[in-house]
């Protein structure tokens, strides 16, 4: 199932007279379960794609379809209920509340729905339990780590059950280690719930740990890549099923 499409899609931006070609006649598909960075030098494009692929911004040319619905000629309250019913964000600064324990943060999104707190409380800890973090649901954000903080942050980004999770450089915040982790978590919620999930980040040693690469150049599309699992991660998979 095909959630996001790009076709011939270029992103000008206007800096006085100078204009910014951010993206540049770029075709591009994300299906249901894929999980792709998007990787380039600084300026190359990646958050302005993000953007676009979020409904936050409009391209200058070309067509974006979600879930095969054009969006470019949506108003912002149709954008805003396409928004709010497909997507979940990842901060790269976390964006806690700092007073609130780590499972109020993640109930946030849910009390805009009509849900009983009893609900809102169950699908809360259940998100924070599938991030490894069920036993931290009463921390506050400075009593957690860089890493638990950010897995607080995509339990948020997961409670309202969302078609796609964006990242914009997730990780940048976080030390090798605690990244590392991340990505694997990331990429473990995709293999086992079918999360779709489009990260940002210019740390080549995340990309061996994705199923998709998008390398950016001066805006424009260089290569897609999918990476095989090696010959470690496919005994590691063959030994779970055995």
């Amino acid at each position: 199932m095909i959630l996001i499409e790009f076709e011939s899609v270029t992103k000008h931006y206007q800096l006085g007279e100078i204009e910014v070609i951010a993206l540049d006649n770029v075709n591009f598909t994300v299906r249901r379960g894929d999980f792709v960075a998007i990787t380039g030098p600084s300026g190359s494009g990646k958050t302005t794609m993000l953007n676009l692929i979020g409904c936050l911004d409009s391209p200058t040319s070309g067509e974006i379809r979600v879930l095969g619905q054009p969006v470019t000629c949506l108003d912002e309250k149709a954008l805003d209920t396409l928004r709010s019913r497909t997507y979940g964000i990842v901060f790269q600064s976390f964006n806690l509340v700092p007073v609130l324990t780590a499972l109020e943060n993640v109930a946030l999104p849910l009390h805009l729905h009509s849900l009983k707190s009893s609900e809102i409380r169950e699908r809360a800890l259940a998100a924070l339990c599938s991030v490894g973090l069920g036993r931290f649901a009463d921390f506050r954000p400075d009593q957690l780590s860089g890493g638990q903080r950010q897995r607080v942050a995509v339990a948020r980004a997961l409670v309202t059950k969302p078609k796609l999770i964006l990242a914009d450089e997730p990780t940048a915040s976080l030390d090798t280690a605690s990244a590392l982790s991340l990505v694997e978590l990331m990429k473990q919620l995709s293999a086992e719930q079918g999360v779709t999930f489009v990260f940002s980040t210019h740390d080549q040693r995340l990309l061996q740990h994705v199923r998709r690469v998008v390398e950016l150049r001066d805006g424009s599309l260089s290569t897609i890549r999918e990476i095989q699992p090696s010959a470690e991660q496919q005994q590691a998979g063959q030994s779970e099923v055995a």
